[in-house]
């Protein structure tokens, strides 16, 4: 395989990812806002644009946080290269000049999420735009299915190193972002807005079913915490990223014939994870342990880049 379609194949799973995982995290704030003892506010939409990494560039705009402004900024801004309009158009882009490495149905569902925020340039009621978002999540799950039923050679490896690479830094990114989100004057941690917030994180990864079945005595930060890092169970959980990509590198070395750098990287936090309790996380410092994931994660990449040559 041409290094260049590996590189078209790897970050179309990373963005089609991305586009995802920003969908889920307007919905779930957006939910958040609406069903909530009290409205989730600034903090909340704050939030959400740090952990889509959209704050420096939101706050060029000049605009003030309000739920439209950032449901707008998130979701179809072209000024923002991280929103669910511009990572589908990448992806679709990527899409169109690997076709032939893609299934019909894989392209199909690029191309229909894509046809279904094209042209649009704002949000409009709550409902409305809540709408819209489960459709294009709804489409992006026609992608994985279709990922899931392509043959194990190097197009699916690559499309899903990209997807685990990318979903790594989404949940790293989210519980770093919550555990620094300042409660409303009054509230108490543990209270119902906590409460409220961290259901949201749930909610975000799809995650609130797995909950209930792993842990049976009661939503604490915690065990959201030790669940979302150290669970492999849960397919978003870090553990379990950590998990597929060592095993997607070592899969795509066989090709290829490429093993050196990424693989040693994947390996060792692949043994790091193993050895980790949820007790030395939250004593060294939950936010230092998930900026040097974040970091790592961000030289993985870097790594896979020199490793495959895609450059």
């Amino acid at each position: 395989m041409l290094a260049r379609t590996a590189s078209y194949l790897y970050w179309i799973g990373r963005y089609m990812e991305r586009a995802e995982f920003t969908a889920r995290l307007v919905e779930a704030t957006l939910r958040l806002d609406a069903l909530s003892a009290r409205p989730a506010g600034e903090a909340a939409w704050s939030s959400a644009l740090s952990v889509a990494a959209a704050r420096e560039d939101f706050e060029q705009t000049d605009e003030s946080i309000t739920p439209t402004n950032v449901a707008n900024f998130l979701t179809f801004s072209k000024d923002n290269p991280n929103s669910i309009h511009n990572c589908l158009y990448t992806a679709r882009m990527n899409a169109r000049a690997v076709r032939t490495a893609l299934t019909r149905e894989g392209w199909e569902s690029i191309n229909r999420a894509w046809l279904g925020i094209d042209g649009r340039s704002s949000v409009g009621s709550a409902q409305g735009t809540i709408n819209l978002l489960a459709a294009l999540i709804a489409e992006n799950r026609g992608f994985e299915g279709a990922l899931h039923r392509m043959l194990r050679q190097e197009s699916y490896y690559f499309l899903m190193l990209g997807e685990n690479v990318e979903r790594a830094d989404n949940t790293a990114r989210l519980i770093d972002v919550k555990y620094h989100i300042i409660l409303p004057e009054g509230e108490e941690v543990g209270g119902m807005v906590d409460r409220d917030q961290w259901g949201t994180i749930l909610q975000t990864v799809s995650a609130n079913t797995a909950f209930r079945w792993l842990y049976r005595d009661g939503l604490s930060p915690r065990r959201v915490v030790e669940m979302l890092i150290l669970r492999r169970e849960l397919p978003r959980s870090i553990a379990a990223t950590v998990h597929e990509v060592a095993s997607l590198l070592l899969e795509l070395g066989k090709f290829t014939g490429y093993q050196g750098e990424a693989d040693r990287l994947a390996r060792l936090r692949q043994q790091r994870i193993r050895a980790t309790e949820i007790r030395q996380i939250i004593t060294g410092g939950l936010h230092q342990y998930l900026q040097s994931f974040i970091e790592e994660n961000r030289l993985l990449s870097q790594a896979i880049t020199r490793q495959f040559r895609f450059d």
